[in-house]
C-alpha cells in the first residue's frame, strides 16, 4: 500500500524534477528522485509548494503496473 501526504517541496532539490508528460502533453507531473527512501510528486502547473510524496517502494510498484497497462484508459 502506499503512503500518501501532502509535504511542501522544500524538501526537494529544485534541479532535480523531471516532468513527465502523458501523449496529448497536457496533464504534465514533475517526479523528484532525490531524497533516499521516498519519492515527490507534484502537479507541474500549479504554483502550491504542496506536493504528494510516496516511499520509493510503493511508487516503483506503480510505475510498474503503469508499465504493464494497468491502469489503460480506453
Amino acid at each position: 500500500m502506499m503512503s500518501i501526504s501532502p509535504v511542501h517541496s522544500q524538501f526537494f532539490a529544485e534541479r532535480q524534477w523531471k516532468s513527465a508528460c502523458g501523449p496529448n502533453g497536457g496533464n504534465c507531473v514533475e517526479v523528484n528522485l532525490g531524497v533516499p527512501g521516498v519519492v515527490g510528486v507534484r502537479d507541474s502547473k500549479s504554483s502550491s509548494p504542496e506536493l504528494l510524496i510516496f516511499m520509493s517502494a510503493g511508487w516503483t510498484a506503480f510505475a510498474d503496473a503503469l508499465r504493464r497497462g494497468r491502469y489503460d484508459v480506453d
